[in-house]
């Protein structure tokens, strides 16, 4: 399958290229960069700017982990070339959320805040539990790095939507920006008397660059709609 990486030069550009050219599944054919590339930065494709989009070779889909402000040129894109689309760009506009759906009539689209296995999973274990525990108190607290922009982060947000679609009621969120964190988050249920806390502590940022490879590896073969992670890998 023929990939290109657009937002190479970020940190989960970099892990995607980096794993992508391991997987033997996978044909990364470009590299697309909104800044110029260091001398020594290693890139194991061809690289392109946002603004030579249209010389891109032939592919089948693309995976961005670029910024808000630059969503809407590989959407619009991909949507020209008939090739699938997997996200995990945070910090998106309800407009462009719209584009995605809209998108998704003719291409396959997958949007997910977490690429993580171990977050799929947690989502699954959140829904049950506001289900079962109708009426307690819920607050989301994520902790990440210094340098990230949005808060709260869009992992945290989708837990708080499963809550949401559950109870009615949305929950309180604490964001902590700390040191080099990769991402910590913890759903806390609190009764009288009681309470139960859900966490999840990712380690390695390699974790979202192999979910997210594995997302675009899965969405091959299927028909125009709009895909959730959980499912095509969870089987839901």
């Amino acid at each position: 399958m023929r990939v290109v990486i657009y937002g190479a030069s970020g940190r989960m550009g970099k892990a995607l290229l980096r794993l992508g050219v391991l997987d033997a599944r996978l044909q990364i054919v470009a590299a697309v960069t909104g800044r110029v590339v260091a001398p020594g930065e290693e890139i194991f494709c061809p690289v392109y700017s946002v603004s030579q989009l249209e010389q891109l070779p032939s592919f089948d889909v693309a995976i961005d982990f670029s910024q808000p402000e630059a969503f809407n040129a590989i959407l619009h894109f991909c949507r020209n070339r008939k090739a699938a689309f997997v996200s995990g760009t945070t910090g998106l506009s309800e407009l462009q959320k719209q584009a995605m759906s809209e998108a998704a009539n003719e291409i396959p689209v997958l949007w997910a805040s977490n690429f993580s296995l171990g977050v799929a999973v947690l989502n699954d274990l959140v829904r049950r539990a506001a289900k079962a525990l109708e009426g307690w108190d819920v607050e989301i607290t994520e902790i990440h790095h210094v340098h990230k922009k949005d808060a709260p982060s869009g992992t945290a947000l989708s837990l708080g939507q499963s809550v949401e679609l559950v109870t009615g009621n949305v929950p309180e969120y604490q964001s902590i920006r700390e040191g080099e964190v990769v991402g910590d988050h913890t759903v806390k249920f609190s009764g009288p008397g009681e309470f139960i806390e859900l966490r999840h502590n990712a380690l390695d940022r390699d974790i979202f660059a192999r979910g997210a490879l594995e997302a675009a590896c899965r969405l091959q073969g299927k028909t125009a709609a709009k895909y959730q992670f959980s499912d095509l890998i969870l089987g839901a």
